[in-house]
């Protein structure tokens, strides 16, 4: 896996490599059961190098924390795009092509029982165009022969606080099925 990581880390495969600071390779337990994959690493993510370290990674935590899940433990969080689009602009499907095949490998390593796909861009990369976010969230999903969530991105929950709600309606699902297969006693000190 380390040699894995490295060919990630020094990839040049699209423009999107010379605006760079880091690549974010991804961050968490791959072994943890559960996959959560995003858009692109935004502008705090690309200075350090790590996934979901800005304000939407602060509301992750917390929401990760609510269902009692930690990145450590149970969650591997990762990226389509492994490069920051300059201004936070959503990924081109040019740039997304080049990529994505470092996360459909990433999936294959950690062979994850349960993908959860943040927001509209994840959603359409992996289960498909005809998806909707604001349709399509909360509904268990066959993606690729895995059981797969999208939900709403936390940054769409700090434009859009009403989304809130039932976002977490989505993620208590999530809850209630990684109780399902993995551990009937685990902990959620809201769920």
């Amino acid at each position: 896996m380390d040699t894995f990581k490295q060919q990630v880390i020094i990839c040049s495969g699209c423009p999107l490599s010379k605006t760079r600071n880091h690549v974010v390779y991804g961050e968490g337990n791959m072994k943890g059961g559960i996959f959560i994959i995003a858009e692109a690493p935004g502008k705090e993510e690309d200075r350090l190098g790590r996934p979901f370290v800005g304000l939407s990674g602060q509301l992750m935590d917390k929401i990760l924390y609510a269902c009692g899940f930690t990145r450590k433990e149970h969650v591997f969080i990762s990226n389509i795009v492994k490069c920051r689009p300059p201004g936070n602009r959503t990924p081109t499907p040019e740039e997304v092509n080049s990529c994505i095949h470092w996360i459909y490998d990433q999936i294959e390593m950690a062979n994850p029982k349960i993908q959860v796909l943040l927001g509209a861009t994840a959603l359409k990369y992996l289960a498909g165009p005809e998806y909707k976010i604001t349709r399509d969230h909360g509904k268990w999903l066959n993606c690729n022969g895995r059981l797969t969530m999208a939900v709403y991105h936390p940054s769409a929950l700090l434009r859009n606080p009403a989304l809130k709600r039932e976002t977490w309606e989505d993620y208590k699902k999530i809850v209630f099925k990684y109780r399902e297969l993995f551990n009937v006693q685990h902990y959620s000190p809201y769920v």
